[in-house]
């Protein structure tokens, strides 16, 4: 594949996000989800693995660092950040119950629990997922084109139309941003 094929089939996967009318107004609709636990004293909590874990603390960043501008942080955190933690649970109780367990400590009922999983069916965010949907948090799945066994679990099921891992990645950051930045604009707007 040359450079031109690869960026042109980034540009294809956006352009179809763009054609569609339900993935956009998921992605409303989870923004003001997380508006709305934002301003009930809520908090987000991300994970994912390899690439996705990336994705989850560059999103978390954007909510307690800033986005646009400068304005009061906002309680985001990605739970694969505390390495200690981690590397205990995944020896103790198994790689399966990291996220899980890190939602049971602090995940609370109006939260945001945001999974990002290319294929949907990473065991791990599952079971958080799930801990999550106990909990009564707001559940949004970033995923690949089927949603694996991710959809069922989301209240907000973000899926990129796309097979291809890469391409999903890029999705996820764009989408991640472009929440980000509707939150933003709409707890702080700027006069």
């Amino acid at each position: 594949m040359s450079i031109q094929n690869t960026i042109e089939a980034s540009i294809k996967t956006k352009q179809l996000i763009l054609n569609d009318e339900a993935l956009i107004g998921r992605i409303q609709e989870a923004a003001n989800a997380v508006v709305n636990s934002y301003r009930n004293d809520g908090k987000v909590l991300l994970c994912g693995n390899g690439g996705s874990a990336a994705d989850a603390q560059h999103i978390a960043a954007e909510f307690t660092g800033r986005f646009y501008y400068d304005r009061p942080p906002l309680f985001a955190e990605a739970l694969h950040v505390n390495t200690s933690y981690i590397t205990a649970v995944a020896n103790d109780y198994g790689y399966d119950e990291v996220y899980a367990r890190y939602v049971a400590a602090a995940g609370r009922k109006g939260d945001v629990f945001i999974g990002l999983s290319t294929s949907g069916n990473s065991p791990n965010i599952l079971k958080a997922m799930e801990e999550a949907k106990s909990r009564g948090m707001i559940t949004i799945a970033f995923t690949g084109e089927s949603g694996g066994k991710m959809k069922p679990l989301a209240d907000f099921l973000l899926n990129m139309p796309s097979k291809d891992t890469p391409r999903i990645q890029e999705s996820h950051i764009l989408v991640g941003h472009i929440i980000c930045e509707l939150v933003e604009k709409t707890i702080f707007p700027k006069g």
